[in-house]
């Protein structure tokens, strides 16, 4: 059982048992919050793996690393007054990359120490505790950013929805299916979509290396 074969399928567990549940429960919370309390009815309210998880999708996540969770259910007219629905529903969708970002943050701060503890030991079993958390960092990213796409049912939909007028909007939506097949066939297809992407998730990558600077000398005074 070779290196790549453990980190390949290590990490599609990972997303399966941390990153979707998280995401999924930030879903929940977020309508909770908002006065929405269908998700805490449904059982969704829980990081309990069990209670997100899609069965054919996490068929497709352990088999072809594509796949998806069970989707939250929310009803936007339980929402506070204090938000529109579309404001609502806008806050809820964003919950779940919000959450995964705050995920790859703080484990860019867990990574910076592992490092630091790696070269100062040279253990391999840090070396691969060092390498799991940096594909922990880049699928918690890959996921926000994934799900920030502007196309149904993905959470970026919905965020961009709230920004359109809503004759714009409704518009878009009686196109949503072709526009989401147009996307989905390029993200798996072409790398004319890829390119972008990947741009991006470097780029809050960099960021958030840059964002946690003030870990570095904490890291060298501890493992100097």
């Amino acid at each position: 059982m070779g290196i790549e074969f453990l980190l390949k399928y290590g990490s599609r567990l990972i997303i399966l048992f941390m990153c979707i549940p998280v995401h999924e429960f930030a879903h929940a919370w977020a309508a909770t919050k908002l006065g929405d309390d269908t998700p805490r009815n449904q059982g969704r309210l829980t990081l309990n793996p069990l209670a997100h998880l899609d069965p054919l999708g996490s068929i497709g996540i352990l088999l072809c690393g594509f796949g998806w969770g069970k989707p939250v259910q929310v009803n936007p007219i339980r929402f506070d007054r204090k938000h529109t629905l579309r404001g609502g529903m806008a806050i809820t969708a964003a919950a779940g990359p919000i959450s995964n970002l705050i995920m790859a943050l703080l484990a860019t701060i867990v990574c910076k120490f592992l490092i630091g503890a790696y070269f100062s030991s040279m253990n391999d079993a840090l070396n691969w505790l060092v390498l799991i958390c940096r594909y922990f960092i880049m699928i918690n990213i890959g996921l926000a950013v994934f799900n920030l796409i502007p196309v149904a049912p993905l959470d970026g939909q919905k965020i961009f929805s709230y920004f359109l007028p809503e004759r714009i909007g409704a518009k878009l939506d009686r196109y949503q299916f072709q526009m989401t097949i147009i996307v989905l066939g390029l993200l798996t297809f072409s790398d004319i979509l890829n390119g972008p992407v990947s741009w991006v998730e470097n780029g809050i990558y960099w960021v958030f290396d840059k964002l946690t600077f003030w870990v570095d000398p904490i890291v060298n005074s501890v493992f100097r």
